[in-house]
């Protein structure tokens, strides 16, 4: 592998947050791979690089495209790999470009710069020492409803996409199962025009988001409190309690590891073996 794949970051907004470096990365490569190469080509000419070779890589072709990718790194050329907005690889296509790069033992570089995740934690005013980017939650189902409960107990501070559409859902759901009076700011169309911090609980927020809304969305969530102890007879009180006001014994459960900071698999342990 003579060649190298360059991961290049772009403007999630404004297009002076491209950086000198990250020109002369695209302007010397072989090949760019992008999700969308109208969108890249106009990003390109736009920076004076005209006539690039553009790759489509996106959700739908990656794979087929990493062979390619490869292909090329192994010939000795030099691809540049850049996504729609931000860094490549994060919640975006190119993943398993980079993990077929690395296995073929062929050299990875990366070109930082402007990152939607790291920007909206930076603004949001909440703890930046610890977080976690959940990106985007499952949509519906039984994958929803576990994906959130495991949240429920995280300390960390939570970074979570979102179409404008279904915000108003999503902060309807989490205030739910995190609590409604959890802090969380909603970041909107960060460093475009109309830039927007909306600070609040949840609570606060799903009401302001039941609204038409436009713009690309990250929602930034106060991790939970640090758990108290709690024992068994504790899980069982808080079980019992649930149960008797109509809750089933797994969101009786939920609501156990929501409320006293303790896992949920032994939440439901605990709660399986009082309604036995």
């Amino acid at each position: 592998m003579t060649g190298r794949l360059v991961l290049v970051a772009t403007p999630i907004g404004n297009l002076g947050d491209l950086s000198p470096r990250a020109v002369e990365a695209l302007a010397g490569a072989d090949l760019v791979a992008c999700e969308d190469t109208r969108r890249t080509g106009r990003l390109l000419k736009r920076v004076g690089i005209e006539d690039a070779e553009l790759l489509r890589l996106d959700a739908h072709t990656e794979g087929r495209s990493a062979d390619r990718v490869v292909d090329r790194i192994a010939a000795g050329d030099t691809v540049a790999l850049v996504s729609d907005a931000g860094m490549p690889t994060v919640s975006d296509p190119g993943e398993r470009v980079v993990a077929r790069v690395v296995a073929a033992r062929g050299r990875v570089e990366v070109v930082p710069g402007p990152s939607a995740t790291v920007a909206a934690v930076a603004a949001s005013g909440l703890p930046t020492d610890r977080w976690t980017m959940e990106g985007f939650l499952p949509r519906k189902g039984g994958a929803r409803a576990d994906r959130l409960a495991e949240l429920a107990a995280e300390e960390r501070t939570l970074v979570v996409f979102e179409s404008p559409h279904r915000l108003a859902a999503t902060l309807v759901d989490l205030a739910a199962t995190l609590g409604g009076d959890r802090r969380a700011v909603v970041a909107r169309e960060m460093t475009k025009l109309h830039e927007e911090f909306v600070r609040g609980t949840l609570d606060e927020l799903a009401a302001w988001a039941d609204q038409p809304l436009k713009g690309e969305m990250v929602l930034v969530v106060e991790g939970a409190p640090p758990p108290e102890e709690a024992d068994d007879d504790r899980v069982r009180a808080v079980v019992a309690e649930a149960v008797a006001a109509g809750a089933s014994t797994r969101d009786a459960a939920d609501e156990a590891s929501r409320r006293l900071g303790v896992p949920r698999r032994h939440a439901y342990r605990v709660a399986l073996e009082a309604h036995r």
